[in-house]
Parts: structure tokens; sequence; C-alpha cells
């Protein structure tokens, strides 16, 4: 696995991929900040386009991604994660409409946890998902990120001050 970080307004990003494409963005605090493993490579060049689709979100220029993903779930997590690469740029569903996007009306709390386990968070847009009286619910790199993430897709304004 190789690896690089991005500077990005939310935080330095750390940015993993193996040979099938990207694998891991991981906010720098939050429940599910990651490191390096043992035997991870740091090669920068393999994520040019990578952090420049990045930039471009961020900088309120993108409004979807295009890069090979190579993520690792069970089937149920991937089904997630692939229902919530088709939630538009800007809306916000709940946890209930996602189960029954999937097929799955009933099963609100394992949606909510395939989405908590999601690897690839901003190309895999898991902050689009929100409890359903509106409110904002967790978020592997924290409330304020998530709150910005949906601010910088609703109004084309980063909420948080820029991160070094």
């Amino acid at each position: 696995m190789d690896y690089a970080y991005m500077d990005s307004p939310v935080g330095r990003l750390l940015l993993a991929a193996d040979d099938t494409g990207l694998r891991l963005i991981s906010f720098p605090n939050g429940s599910r900040a990651e490191e390096p493993k043992p035997g991870w490579r740091h090669d920068p060049s393999r994520f040019g386009a990578v952090i420049a689709q990045l930039r471009d979100y961020f900088a309120g220029k993108r409004t979807d991604f295009d890069l090979p993903l190579s993520p690792r779930g069970t089937l149920f997590q991937l089904a997630v994660w692939k229902a919530l690469r088709e939630i538009p740029y800007g809306e916000t569903i709940s946890y209930g409409e996602l189960a029954r996007r999937i097929g799955r009306p009933n099963a609100s709390r394992a949606v909510g946890a395939a989405n908590g386990a999601n690897p690839l968070p901003i190309v895999v847009p898991c902050h689009r998902v929100i409890g359903s009286t509106g409110k904002l619910t967790g978020f592997g790199g924290g409330i304020e990120t998530k709150a910005a993430l949906l601010a910088l897709e609703q109004g084309g304004q980063m909420t948080l001050p820029l991160a070094g």
C-alpha cells in the first residue's frame, strides 16, 4: 500500500492506495483517524489525480470524483458505499432513506454502521447522510468537519479556517 498526505481546509488528510485504486482517506482527528501501517510506502507521486480532484472539490469547482476506488468491506458495506455515491452534491438524506435505497428499509442502524465504516469519506460522501430530524450525527472526522463539508456543498464556502 502506498500513502501520501494532503493539506486541506479540514486538516491534513492521509491518502492510501493499492494497485487497483484509492483505499483510504483519513482525517487527522475524529474517531476514525488512522496512521500509515508498517510496510506502507510513502509515495506522493501516485496521488496527483486524487489531490487535484480533492483540491477542486474544496475550491467549490468539483461536485463528483472520477477516481479508481478500492474500498474493502462486506457485501452490505459495499452496497451502502455504492448508494452513498448516488446522493447528489449538495443534498442530504436520512439513514432510513439510505436503507430504503439499498432495499433494506428496516436496516437503518446497520446502514449507519456501514456509513461510519466508509474508508473513503468525501469521495464516497458519507457526510451527506443525516439524522431523520435533520440533525447532524456522527462523522469519523468530527461533526465540525461534517458541517463544513455540507456548508461547502450547499453554499460554496467552507466554515472552518484553513488548516495547515
